[in-house]
């Protein structure tokens, strides 16, 4: 820590403490009573010391706060000039547009936009030269910052193919690395892997694994590359899950190019999100965004609270802003640069994710590589793995859902309210591998809850 405190109290060292427990504990043992360990085998002690972690294991660089995101599906171009006008009017700061059409009028979409003023995100569903190529030529005539959002190997792990094939699709990211140099164009979309279940641990080693094959596959690669987090419930390890992935990309990329920058994009998970007591959505985003907060997110974008079942909205998209501006301007979150520097137990938590994720990201690529795993089937395995250990424990009541699988209100009812369908859907066609899908953890519960309201 940058300055020692209470030194008018007598030194007390970690030894003494445990001893002093062992006393109270009346003959039983320390490690087995009172350290804890997670489904992901990290260690959590009773009490953490000054002399067994003297120095801050990771001390951001990051010196700007961050940035409140809105997403916007582009449909109807005017409408959602509109409503991004709106959207910046009342609080955010950037802007992320999905994109399915590549005949979208992106001129006609950005022309009224202060885009020199804030960064904007395009998540494209497609794979398309021509029109990334509008996006650079707007972002060089108007000085903005274009993030584009395209990863043909999340479009590999969500869909089981490729956009062309791994050729096309790789040559085609080349062609633009050469012709489309002001944009940030790579990016990691790793919401996939804790959507589906996937440990912390996995989660940081696949995403690392992920970027690799970018740093592989495309030489010379430059500027910022976008990573893409989705964050669960479990306040202090997302953070330190956040900060040990940051360390982890930063630690490979010294081996590529030292001079890569690592830009984190954060959304709350849709894993323990609920139809049921949907308001109780509000309070596990809210501490969800306090964690990508505090683990160091450049931009933090919120999912609303009825995400699941309704259709964009501006009642929703408007809670979930201003969760966002209440943390930074009245909770004033953006005040302190790294407040998780010298907690020492956020420290020791980080160091073991980042030594346990880089072990399993030097076997993946011992073995061939992240996309290698994928054709096997490894990876798909290993979070099914995950996701049916988590299942099982929110089953058998030990992960808990308020007002789903504990304190339920049986007097709810949904099926009038349904605009999307909150499950996964079944789509049989043939793929290069299997997919990797996406899953809530109160889907069981909730189709017997909708089938008996009938």
């Amino acid at each position: 820590m940058a300055k020692q405190l209470f030194k008018e109290f007598k030194y007390v060292s970690s030894k003494q403490w445990k001893q002093q427990i062992q006393y109270d504990l009346k003959g039983a043992d320390y490690n087995e009573t009172l350290v804890w360990e997670s489904p992901e085998g990290i260690k959590i002690k009773p009490f953490y010391h000054t002399d067994e972690t003297p120095e801050p294991l990771y001390s951001s660089t990051k010196n700007e706060s961050f940035k409140i995101c809105q997403n916007i599906f582009v449909f109807d171009v005017d409408k959602s000039v509109r409503r991004s006008l709106e959207t910046l009017q009342r609080g955010a700061e950037s802007l992320r547009f999905t994109i399915e059409d590549p005949k979208t009028d992106v001129v006609k979409l950005l022309e009224n936009l202060p885009v020199e003023k804030i960064e904007v995100y395009f998540k494209l569903q497609f794979l398309s030269h021509d029109f990334i190529k509008q996006l650079n030529d707007i972002a060089q005539k108007r000085k903005a910052t274009f993030y584009i959002l395209i990863d043909p190997i999340q479009q590999l792990t969500k869909d089981g193919n490729w956009f062309t094939d791994v050729k096309s699709d790789f040559d085609l990211l080349t062609e633009i690395k050469s012709s489309c140099t002001s944009l940030h164009f790579i990016s990691i979309d790793g919401t996939l892997y804790q959507n589906a279940g996937a440990n912390m641990i996995q989660q940081i080693a696949y995403i690392s694994a992920h970027a690799v094959e970018y740093f592989h596959r495309l030489p010379g690669l430059s500027g910022t590359v976008v990573v893409e987090v989705a964050v669960g419930s479990h306040y202090f390890f997302e953070i330190a899950k956040l900060r040990a992935l940051r360390l982890v990309l930063e630690s490979i990329a010294t081996e590529f190019n030292p001079e890569l920058k690592f830009h984190i994009l954060t959304t709350p998970s849709k894993r323990n999100k609920t139809l049921y007591d949907y308001n109780v959505n509000m309070l596990r985003t809210t501490t969800e965004c306090m964690s990508a907060i505090i683990g160091q997110s450049d931009a933090v974008s919120n999912l609303p609270y009825d995400a699941l079942y309704h259709k964009e909205n501006e009642f929703a998209d408007r809670i979930a802003r201003n969760q966002l501006l209440v943390l930074k301007h009245e909770s004033y979150f953006d005040k302190v640069n790294n407040p998780a520097d010298g907690a020492y137990f956020i420290e020791n938590t980080t160091q073991q994710m980042a030594e346990k994720a880089l072990v399993l990201f030097k076997e993946i690529e011992s073995s061939g590589g992240f996309i290698s795993k994928l054709l096997e089937g490894t990876i798909q395995k290993k979070i099914q793995e995950s996701a049916a250990k988590e299942q099982e424990l929110f089953d058998t009541g030990k992960e808990v859902l308020l007002g789903t699988n504990k304190y339920p209100n049986k007097d709810d009812r949904m099926s009038h309210d349904l605009e999307l369908f909150p499950f996964v859907k079944s789509k049989p066609r043939k793929t290069l591998i299997t997919p990797i899908i996406d899953k809530r953890l109160a889907e069981k519960i909730e189709k017997e809850r909708l089938e008996n309201e009938k």
